[in-house]
């Protein structure tokens, strides 16, 4: 016993050594064969380094907070178009999400939500309120290093950004965050939340060209239609 205890900490598998005895004991109490038992103790140990990870990403995902999309309410938005996004397929499309709305709407929990599932789907994530992007993005400028700041802001596969429009950004700020906004698109994900309160909003409809000639050549696939009902939209949806 103490030399196996002995191996599996050799082997990081720290949880299984502290369950080893109780493994062994229920294994001989039910009969189990040796390759449902080790199939058991590799499948426990599998689930903790899945956890940690899980943990550590969530840490490094920088979220404000932890919430589920199980503990949000659905009454002022359709569901469907949640749970599809829940499926991180807009992440491996590489495709964008805005939430529109005025404060207390949910814009944050949903973009915090979607962000976890990414990370249990394995993507990097990375959460950023949108003064403090820009003003990282800034501050690189000045140093000279913007390049590395871009690079930085480029690496995770769904990039949030909360709040934009929610403090007034000059026009130098603006250019930094389209240069960002350029440089991932068609390769990464953002999700952003924006302040929509007493304003007029326009749908410009219509597909660029670029993308309709990717489409037709099969490199990527149509987007979802997540268009509710005439007169309905995310932006309509939070308000």
């Amino acid at each position: 016993m103490l030399r196996l205890q002995e191996n599996l900490k050799k082997l990081k598998m720290n949880r299984t050594g502290q369950r080893l005895e109780t493994l062994l004991q229920e294994a001989s109490k039910n009969e189990i064969s040796y390759t449902d038992f080790l199939d058991r103790l590799l499948e426990e140990e599998i689930a903790l380094k899945f956890e940690k990870q899980i943990a550590l990403n969530t840490t490094m995902a920088k979220l404000p907070f932890v919430k589920t999309l199980e503990a949000f309410d659905f009454t002022s938005i359709e569901p469907r178009i949640i749970r599809e996004l829940a499926t991180c397929t807009f992440i491996e499309r590489a495709e964008n999400v805005v939430f529109l709305g005025p404060p207390g709407t949910g814009k944050t929990h949903l973009s915090v939500a979607l962000g976890l599932k990414s990370i249990q789907k394995r993507y990097r994530t990375l959460f950023t309120p949108a003064a403090a992007l820009i003003a990282a993005l800034n501050r690189a400028y000045t140093e000279n290093r913007l390049e590395d700041k871009l690079k930085f802001y480029c690496t995770p596969r769904l990039l949030i950004i909360d709040e934009i429009g929610y403090v007034p950004v000059d026009v130098h700020g603006a250019h930094l965050l389209f240069q960002l906004i350029s440089r991932r698109y068609e390769k990464g994900s953002i999700i952003m939340t924006s302040l929509l309160h007493h304003s007029t909003v326009i749908n410009v409809k219509g597909e660029s060209y670029r993308l309709k000639e990717k489409q037709r050549a099969g490199i990527i696939k149509k987007p979802l239609d997540i268009t509710p009902p005439e007169g309905g939209g995310l932006s309509d949806t939070l308000t």
